[in-house]
């Protein structure tokens, strides 16, 4: 009989954070992740845009994000393994949220209430936004939503550093599909994997991404969660810049950032919910690059040298993550439905997550508010700014 004491469906970089920090807190039980893209080709890990933010309106959502980045500051010092640094290379180049006259007044709201939990966030009005991009078109704006401690990182490495951690502390590794989670009444006791193999386990945590809603579904357990295609664009600029960029989100829901020498944009299109990785370069051309070259005018001439698609698991209900074990499935546990901001959450959810598992509580964090109970009890976490 194939056994195993937590079973972790999808080792990307939430069901890796999961996996190593069970063991940093000390269960020494048989972990098993089961993830079904060795090669992590379409998980939505790597395909993200790997902007770290603390510039939320919620306050579980501000301390996730807060306690990630910490985290995420001395990663390559913790997380090294034999002496070699695990780089992610996290840019501090801040996060910056464009504001209309309209804007403004909310965005203030946000600062006071991010300031109440350590962020050091800023309202800059208009003339103080050229500080900080000095091509910027600030004819229409008021103003910004700014901190300096926010940026962006790598995605894919702050994963790998977390799985190879893992595995190194014991947690394995199997790269195969599960079909669906197995259940005895009410409870929990393994998966059954595409091939037919049954592996026996009285913990499964769901941490499928965009995928973990159907393996939801399969088990009577409906969530308010479906995939949405994102596209991001790479480009190359004819005039440099005079400042690295900090993730930039103008009032149109356009983003953009450096990578490098180059440009990351992306825009949260209206798209039908599913698993989609098809690039639609259009949304580019006829959507994006318009409002690109009004903001910046250096934007104006410029060479898209990639473009990919990468899947939100989306909330429908309030934008936010569903955390923690199932009330009436016993030993069902989940972190999905992170609308896109997943990638910054990863070192906090994985933390409490654990927790919850081992000590039968939250220690570091709360995550009280994103329980799954919180729709049947109408206590929404409503998050306003989602990117």
């Amino acid at each position: 009989m194939k056994t195993a004491d937590i079973i972790i469906v999808g080792g990307g970089v939430m069901g890796s954070s999961v996996a190593f920090h069970l063991r940093k807190i000390g269960f020494d039980g048989r972990i098993v992740v089961f993830e079904k893209d060795p090669l992590y080709e379409f998980s939505s890990t790597p395909r993200s845009a790997g902007g770290i933010r603390q510039l939320y309106t919620t306050p579980i959502n501000i301390q996730l994000s807060r306690y990630s980045l910490q985290i995420y500051k001395q990663f390559p010092e913790t997380m090294a393994i034999d002496g070699e640094p695990a780089e992610i290379h996290f840019r501090q180049n801040g996060y910056l949220f464009l504001a209309t006259k309209e804007m403004l007044p909310s965005l203030k709201k946000q600062c006071s209430l991010q300031k109440q939990y350590g962020v050091p966030s800023q309202v800059l009005s208009s003339q103080e936004l050229l500080d900080i991009i000095p091509e910027l078109n600030i004819n229409d704006l008021a103003g910004g939503l700014y901190c300096h401690e926010d940026g962006y990182l790598d995605p894919y490495s702050v994963m790998q550093g977390y799985k190879k951690n893992a595995q190194r502390l014991g947690v394995e590794y199997i790269y195969k599909e599960v079909e669906t989670i197995t259940t005895d009444e009410s409870k929990v006791i393994g998966v059954r994997l595409v091939d037919g193999t049954v592996y026996h386990a009285s913990i499964v945590i769901n941490c499928a991404g965009a995928w973990g809603v159907y393996l939801s579904e399969k088990i009577g357990i409906p969530l308010p969660i479906h995939p949405l295609k994102r596209q991001i664009f790479q480009f190359d600029i004819a005039t440099p810049l005079k400042k690295e960029l900090p993730l930039t989100i103008d009032p149109t829901g356009v983003y953009f950032r450096h990578e490098g020498s180059k440009i990351l944009s992306g825009f949260s299109e209206d798209t039908k919910p599913g698993i989609d990785f098809t690039v639609t370069r259009s949304l580019f051309y006829e959507q994006m690059w318009p409002i690109l070259a009004h903001r910046i005018p250096n934007f104006e001439a410029v060479k898209v040298t990639a473009a990919w698609a990468g899947l939100y698991s989306f909330n429908t209900a309030d934008h936010n993550a569903i955390i923690g074990k199932h009330p009436s499935l016993h030993g069902y546990y989940m972190a999905l439905g992170f609308s896109g901001h997943g990638m910054q959450q990863a070192p906090g959810v994985g933390i409490g997550l654990a927790e919850l598992i081992y000590y039968g509580k939250y220690k570091t964090i709360d995550l009280t508010p994103l329980r799954f109970e919180r729709f049947a009890e109408n206590d929404l976490v409503l998050e306003d700014a989602v990117v």
